[in-house]
């Protein structure tokens, strides 16, 4: 499923307009990324947990020259299923 299947999934199930389904599409996004850029959790309960993970930095091989590189610290996002979602998809 794609972002204008999911817009149209949307405003089937709510009665909205598509345009008005894509602005609470956008605006959720949104809302979560700001979440997560801030370091706060999002939770929604049933569905799952958003959150942000940081890697430490380490040390790996490059693979066509076999020598040693360092690789940097980053923050990646997390998503953590729910109990509702995974027994659904169970």
């Amino acid at each position: 499923m794609n972002k204008t299947e999911l817009i149209e999934k949307i405003a089937a199930g709510s009665g909205l307009s598509k345009a008005d389904s894509k602005k609470a599409l956008d605006a959720t996004v949104a809302a979560i990324k700001d979440a997560l850029v801030a370091g706060d959790k999002v939770a929604l309960v049933g569905f799952g947990t958003f959150s942000v993970n940081e890697r430490p930095a380490r040390e790996g091989i490059n693979p066509s020259t076999k020598e040693k590189i360092q690789i940097a610290a980053k923050k990646a996002a997390k998503f953590k299923a729910g109990a509702e979602l995974t027994d659904a998809l169970n």
